[in-house]
């Protein structure tokens, strides 16, 4: 019988206030410059790409990380054809939207406070396991739902370098919360990271597909997480 429930983080607990593009426009209109919107999506592109978790055998900084991001971002803003006052726009855009941050930019989904009270008011173990680049315990205590997870994983953590839908982050967490696949459920937006890689290591999978843009991918599919406790907690 499932007693234990893996969560995706992003876009399935959490999601940003305020949009990448919508916080640049308004940086870019107080600076007075002008960004070719025609270049952004693919800037967009380059900004997120290539930041894969380490593998478990590399060594591995996070400030390393940290910079990194600073850097890409700096990129960005020479992208999409900002020449003058590069750094500080940058420095602006960082502060205004990510994670690193912007303690304000996280917000949780109306759902997410009573699912998880639920789920632990009738006895479930939780968990969230998220491809995401910097320590999540900090940034769940400031949503306020920490204390709701027996186990907070993130893929950059130093003692799990491991990304989904890789085997060993959903292997780390079970160990961590000590229960065996086939008790675990794992809710995800993501197919290939969250359903392909709970799939790998026997968990069963259930995709959370909150603007109905994957109809018909995967058989079992949600649109709330208010729809889980009927589906999983017996009546």
């Amino acid at each position: 019988m499932v007693q234990t429930v893996f969560f995706d983080f992003y876009q399935t607990l959490c999601f940003h206030r305020y949009s990448l593009e919508g916080n640049l426009e308004r940086i870019a209109k107080r600076y007075g410059v002008e960004v070719n919107w025609e270049r952004c999506e693919t800037a967009m592109e380059r900004l997120f790409a290539g930041t894969s978790a380490p593998a478990p055998t590399t060594d591995y900084s996070l400030l390393e990380s940290s910079i990194t991001v600073m850097l890409r971002e700096f990129e960005f803003i020479r992208e999409v054809g900002i020449e003058n006052h590069v750094e500080q726009i940058a420095w602006e855009l960082l502060q205004s939207g990510h994670y690193l941050f912007a303690a304000n930019s996280a917000t949780l989904y109306d759902d997410v406070v009573p699912t998880l009270q639920r789920f632990r008011d009738e006895g479930f173990k939780l968990a969230i396991v998220s491809n995401w680049d910097t320590p999540l315990d900090p940034l769940t205590e400031r949503l306020g739902i920490f204390e709701y997870f027996d186990a907070i994983v993130a893929s950059h953590d130093a003692r799990v370098r491991s990304e989904k839908p890789d085997p060993h982050i959903f292997n780390y967490t079970l160990a961590a919360v000590g229960v065996s696949a086939e008790d675990v459920v794992h809710v995800g937006d993501t197919y290939a990271a969250d359903i392909v890689g709970a799939q790998g290591v026997g968990i069963r999978p259930i995709l959370l597909d909150r603007d109905n843009t994957q109809t018909g991918r995967w058989k079992e599919t949600i649109q709330s997480l208010s729809e889980l406790p009927e589906m999983l907690i017996p009546h």
